[in-house]
């Protein structure tokens, strides 16, 4: 394979944020960002339960590793139905991870050591040990206090039948019934109500839990299932004619109009500060004007990229992903998101290495062949091209150990709600929480001090005693050695903090290659066969080791330039 003509593609000209000056600082468009799941990350206490006490501890080594932000998945008290998704209280921290001095601990450590802070906002539903939602169960049918949920009475005869067709995100009905004959709607867990956004207590609660933790130092939230909150107060059933795939339209709680109010106001309350606060979502949508909608100057700064998350290890496909994203970004003046792993979906090592790599997270992958010294050797081309492309990167922690998905964990220590109310058919996200290995030969691999007394909450492999960060530590060919050296590289490159990109007029069908202004090149091989290096480029970092002395790129492999 050579590098042959291909058509260029997308440029784009650095601006500033649309929302502020130029000269404000805005971090998010072009940040590192390293998803910490508090539970796995690492456990000071010995309970077997990771905490902030952990993660204190660990910020050096995040630092060191060369991220500029840290997003904490939901810290607050909760009974964990759903990892902390449901929230009991917004201003408490979760007895198992610490205390609200902990945390205020750690936001100021994390910024001296040059970290921002992001923490997870849950604005679709609250937990049902939430005070409000006790107060609106131990209250009547029609009480003020139900009317911050959506409280309905059942069809049939006798009120058996939940009030619309309705289904859980993690299956079953999103309806459960309580004693007095009413039913409350929840599109999660049943210990997930949802809170109804048009209640004014709502809104301007959910605004006060922001300022909340922006007087205490945040950088910005990721707002969870962020298309969601706004429902259609009709509560129509999809009917016979829609099913989840095909839902009536507008669809009557995802992605409705008047949820973009929501987020102006938040934004507004972001822009406060003196430097304002980033506001990024989790908008899972199909229609890119649709998600575009979400990243206006009055809404959000930026949001995942799923479209690329899910995008197979193909040259064509990824092409299109990558061009389809800073299409949709530009007319809004948006920074794009790059991400490849996170609490909800497969890790992509054993992602890349099956034969059918496109989805995050599916059941019917479940049981799939895996490759994992062919994923591993994609997953290393992809964090180069990850952190070459225009915007921002997302890391999920322990990708930078290759750590792969864990499958055979055994039933009974199996916690996600989507295992159970699929009574087992959804093995769920547990093998993507497993928590991580930092040394040793065998389990807690140091995430638990000497002599603890709980083990891990999730049981480890034993087959990971290579891929600690301790066994990795200072091996040239280590995967935390190239994330170490590519973050390094990243932050000192002037060429990935600008926003120029266009594909090289010279490339195979199977080759993904593009420039960064004018000297910087990123080439990445997905073919089947080595392809020639152009001549008199200087290779400034591999992802794996070259062909040929040096002059040619082996398969899935990438390489970034100086050209």
């Amino acid at each position: 394979m050579t590098l042959r003509a291909r058509t260029a593609g997308h440029a784009a000209t650095t601006r500033a944020d649309p929302g502020h000056p130029a000269s404000a600082p805005a971090w998010w468009r072009d940040a590192v960002i390293y998803q910490v799941y508090v539970r796995s990350f690492a456990d000071a206490d010995g309970d077997g339960v990771g905490d902030l006490a952990g993660v204190r501890a660990k910020l050096p080594y995040l630092a060191e590793l060369g991220v500029d932000a840290l997003w904490f998945n939901p810290w607050y008290a909760s009974p964990m139905a759903d990892a902390g998704y449901d929230v009991a209280d917004y201003r408490r921290i979760d007895p198992a991870f610490g205390t609200l001095a902990e945390a205020e601990a750690l936001i100021t450590e994390a910024h001296a050591l040059g970290m921002r802070i992001i923490v997870d906002i849950v604005p679709n539903h609250v937990s049902d040990r939430h005070a409000w939602f006790e107060e609106a169960r131990a209250a009547a049918p029609g009480s003020a206090a139900r009317a911050r949920f959506w409280f309905r009475p059942g069809r049939g005869e006798n009120g058996e039948l939940p009030p619309n067709d309705w289904a859980s995100e993690f299956g079953g009905p999103a309806w459960t019934r309580l004693p007095d004959g009413e039913w409350y709607l929840h599109l999660f867990a049943a210990e997930q109500p949802d809170l109804n956004w048009n209640s004014a207590e709502v809104a301007e609660e959910l605004e006060a839990v922001l300022r909340f933790w922006f007087d205490r130092g945040i950088d910005g939230v990721r707002i969870d299932s962020a298309t969601m909150p706004a429902k259609d107060p009709a509560l129509p059933s999809f009917g016979p004619d829609h099913t989840k795939a095909q839902p009536p339209q507008p669809h009557p709680f995802v992605d409705r109009d008047e949820v973009h109010e929501i987020y102006r106001r938040w934004r507004k309350v972001a822009d406060s500060y003196p430097e304002p606060k980033a506001l990024i979502g989790e908008v899972w949508l199909a229609d890119p004007e649709r998600l575009a909608a979400y990243l206006r100057a009055d809404e959000m700064h930026s949001a995942f990229n799923f479209d690329y998350l899910n995008c197979p290890w193909d040259a064509d496909r990824l092409r299109t992903v990558i061009d389809g994203t800073l299409a949709a970004h530009a007319p809004v003046g948006a920074a794009p998101t790059w991400v490849l792993s996170n609490h909800d979906v497969t890790r992509h090592v054993t992602r890349y290495g099956r034969a059918d790599s496109a989805m995050g997270r599916s059941p019917a992958q479940h049981g799939a062949p895996t490759d994992l010294a062919l994923g591993t050797r994609r997953a290393r081309a992809a964090l180069l091209l990850n952190l070459a492309l225009p915007g921002s990167c997302y890391l999920y922690q322990g990708e930078e150990f290759g750590l792969w998905e864990v499958r055979d964990i055994p039933d009974a220590a199996r916690q996600d709600p989507f295992f159970f109310r699929s009574a087992g058919e959804d093995i769920g996200r547990d093998g993507c929480r497993v928590p991580l290995p930092w040394a040793g030969q065998a389990p807690p691999f140091g995430f638990s001090p000497a002599g603890a007394s709980g083990a891990p909450w999730l049981p480890q492999p034993s087959a990971w005693a290579g891929l600690t960060a301790r066994a990795q530590e200072g091996v040239p060919d280590s995967m935390l050695t190239l994330y170490r050296t590519a973050l390094r590289a990243r932050r000192a490159e002037p060429a990935l903090h600008r926003e120029e990109f266009a594909w090289s007029p010279e490339a195979g069908a199977q080759v993904l290659d593009f420039r960064r202004g004018a000297s910087f090149r990123c080439v990445v091989n997905l073919g089947d066969t080595e392809l020639p290096l152009p001549q008199g480029a200087d290779v400034l970092l591999a992802g794996g080791p070259l062909a040929g002395g040096g002059t040619a790129l082996p398969p899935d492999t990438a390489v970034w330039l100086r050209a």
